[in-house]
């Protein structure tokens, strides 16, 4: 099963006891969950106010800060630079907490969007392949990412309720069981998606493969059903730590997070054979980016 592992530490920048940083890496790194109850991000009396829906501009699930663009968002411009401001005082703990637990990261990470979610996490009228309440890993149609890491550091900020997720089996299981039923990926195709602005960039056979196990997963009911799984409350105030393309995790309850995402080359870890561009390259033994 994934792994997870609770650490008992509190502020962003933590005092880590002997063999904690270890742990976190090899927590991490194997596709586990590090879940620090304490390490909690705390909103101002003034902040409280955007435990709401009505600052979503209804058509995003999620409020998101790129750069200093907000997006998603409904509201006066006086509190839409309030709602920012709270987003980036975040993306800034988040950035110093995995600086200090995983040092060999902080020169290399490259930070990407953050996000405010409003909106409770189920009960959205959406497709099966968007449909997050059932067990997946993390994969991007329109942004290939060619081997990089997603590193997510992840806070329930609502007062009352906990965020439910379903974690999995591990990665290189998911994909011993799905690559069989792999497409085969063309490189014509692959040039004709990026002519046509459908992604971003080249889309590499790893980020072909990793989509495959993502619909794979998810398309598969009986798998949703029956596979190796359990259930993880985070409760709130806690912050939670995981790469989300290797970790198997479904959100089944919860409303108000926060979410910081991190780009990590694989190259940069700690243990690179770990990573699932490592392990899809052994499996099919071909070099896939």
């Amino acid at each position: 099963m994934t792994e997870i592992v609770t650490l008992d530490i509190a502020g962003w920048q933590p005092v880590l006891p002997p063999g904690a940083q270890e742990a976190c890496v090899r927590a991490i790194e194997r596709g586990g969950v590090l879940v620090l109850p304490h390490v909690n991000f705390t909103l101002s009396e003034s902040e409280r106010r955007f435990l709401s829906t009505a600052w979503s501009d209804g058509r995003a699930k999620n409020v998101s800060l790129d750069g200093a663009s907000l997006k998603g968002a409904a509201g006066a411009a006086a509190d839409l630079a309030d709602l920012a401001a709270m987003i980036r005082r975040f993306a800034e703990n988040a950035a110093k907490l995995v600086a200090t637990l995983f040092p060999r990261y902080a020169p290399y990470v490259k930070r990407a969007r953050t996000s405010f979610r409003p909106q409770p996490a189920v009960g959205r009228d959406v497709s099966w392949r968007k449909d997050d309440s059932r067990l997946h890993i993390d994969a991007f149609p329109s942004r290939p990412n060619h081997g990089e890491r997603i590193l997510r550091v992840f806070s329930n900020v609502s007062p009352t309720e906990p965020r439910v997720w379903r974690v999995g089996e591990p990665f290189e299981d998911i994909a011993r069981r799905f690559l069989p039923r792999a497409k085969p990926y063309a490189r014509w195709q692959a040039r004709l998606l990026q002519a046509l602005h459908v992604t971003k960039s080249f889309r590499s056979e790893y980020d072909h493969l990793m989509l495959q196990l993502h619909d794979g997963m998810k398309s598969d009911m009986a798998y949703q059903e029956s596979s190796p799984q359990e259930t993880a409350k985070f409760p709130p105030g806690s912050v939670w730590v995981c790469f989300s393309d290797q970790t198997s995790h479904a959100v089944m309850a919860g409303q108000y997070m926060l979410e910081q995402t991190l780009h990590l080359a694989a190259s940069k870890q700690y243990n690179p054979d770990s990573s699932p561009l490592a392990i899809l390259s052994r499996l099919t033994g071909r070099t896939l980016v």
